[in-house]
């Protein structure tokens, strides 16, 4: 049920986006109309018809709207229309590419300038963001590009390394592993007692003689 429901609200959402990017195109455009007095030839030069627009013609009853083939179109025949149109407002949806011919039958308005060639565009997808096969390659992805040097980092070089033999803090190898104190002052103290200790008995032996 789940993917069903995805499915419709995917569906429901192309119909949505396609309706919403279809145009509406009035001939004659806001200020004219299907008749003799618009110049409609300028009105279409000037649009871009694709697939799923509408085409909408408004008139008058003095006219009408054939669709012809384009030999008929070239010559303002109106004898074997395609399709005839006379309800003053017709709409025509553009459901498949290519050109399309339309006059009106009403006699002489055709050679007046009531004849649309309408050719209508597939509509397509916008391209991929590809790169372009003449675009220069970056820096980056040259093979010619030379590589910068990164430098150690100073907490992995051995100089800086604890315990390294080149480090400066390191005890040379040249240097006497065990170097001789000096004397500290209870070496003195213990000096100053035994001196203290053997004058006193040579002084007791003075006086017992």
């Amino acid at each position: 049920m789940a993917v069903l429901r995805t499915l419709v609200c995917l569906t429901a959402i192309g119909m949505f986006m396609e309706l919403a990017m279809a145009a509406n195109h009035t001939v004659g455009g806001a200020s004219g109309s299907w008749d003799t007095s618009t110049d409609i030839q300028s009105w279409v030069a000037s649009q871009t018809f694709a697939v799923g627009d509408n085409l909408i013609f408004q008139y008058t009853p003095n006219h009408d709207v054939l669709e012809v083939t384009k030999a008929d179109h070239d010559s303002c025949q109106t004898s074997s229309p395609l399709q005839t149109y006379t309800d003053g407002n017709t709409v025509i949806p553009l459901t498949s590419p290519g050109k399309r011919y339309f006059i009106c039958g009403t006699l002489g308005h055709c050679s007046q300038g009531m004849q649309i060639e309408i050719d209508t565009l597939a509509t397509s997808t916008p391209p991929s963001a590809s790169p372009s096969p003449s675009s220069p390659p970056s820096a980056s992805a040259s093979p010619s590009s030379p590589v910068p040097e990164t430098s150690p980092s100073p907490a992995n070089t051995p100089e800086s390394a604890p315990g390294s033999p080149l480090s400066p803090d390191a005890p040379s190898a040249e240097s006497p592993t065990l170097a001789s104190p000096p004397p500290s002052s209870a070496n003195k103290s213990s000096f100053l007692t035994c001196l203290t200790l053997g004058f006193g008995l040579v002084l007791m032996v003075l006086l017992a003689l």
